[in-house]
């Protein structure tokens, strides 16, 4: 796979760097249903059904609630990741390491906010691989999968999209990315189109990455 010298990794955050089967989503998900039943009133079936809607058409909740109900986003986004991750996500010294050996600069893309971003890679024990955190409100409130978003990701790394990787475990959020010319990997279960190569779980991006840095950059660390 030819191409210019690779610089960025950039990683999606949630059911990304730890396993979806973790429940930390499930969670976050109840509580996006809770936030529009107890904040904002709606009757529990509406609001999994405009869920369902928002998501199709605007990529996230947040966004339908801010373009159609002109929600507090800061208000949102601390009461559905306002979450015990103790319970949920463990330390994980083996991506610890593996981040360690890959040479190029860490960066998390999430549709979150930059204080669940932070406080899920401290738990993890990998805060200090990512300089750069792209959170939702940087962005101005676009998200994945809109393909603004992914310009704007760009703009702000001074990159060029064939200078990234880009790792998520929705290859719905994958397909803007590849389009700008990363190289794009999906983490999961089961392959979908949209993505260059997949892989199960996130400690096989590994070789995968090792192979691309042998063949763009000419080197590889073990």
């Amino acid at each position: 796979m030819g191409g210019p010298r690779l610089r960025y990794l950039i990683l999606d955050l949630d059911d990304t760097l730890y396993p979806r089967h973790s429940g930390l989503m499930d969670l976050i998900s109840e509580r996006i249903g809770r936030y529009m039943v107890e904040r904002l009133g709606f009757p529990p079936a509406q609001a999994e059904a405009l869920r369902q809607r928002y998501y199709a058409q605007y990529g996230t909740t947040l966004r339908g609630l801010m373009e159609e109900y002109r929600i507090d986003p800061e208000d949102y986004l601390a009461y559905v990741h306002d979450v015990p991750l103790d319970a949920y996500i463990q330390p994980n010294p083996a991506l610890n390491q593996m981040l360690g050996r890959i040479p190029l600069t860490k960066v998390i893309f999430t549709n979150a906010s930059e204080e669940h971003a932070r406080r899920v890679i401290e738990r993890l024990g990998i805060a200090h691989h990512f300089p750069i955190i792209l959170d939702v409100r940087r962005l101005e409130y676009y998200n994945k999968p809109d393909p603004e978003a992914y310009r704007r990701i760009l703009q702000h790394l001074g990159a060029h999209g064939p200078e990234c990787i880009f790792v998520d475990d929705s290859a719905r959020n994958l397909r803007p990315a590849r389009a700008l010319g990363m190289i794009t990997i999906l983490v999961g279960d089961h392959p979908e189109d949209g993505a260059d190569f997949h892989v199960s779980d996130i400690l096989s991006i590994e070789p995968v990455i090792q192979r691309l840095l042998l063949e763009r950059n000419g080197d590889v660390r073990d």
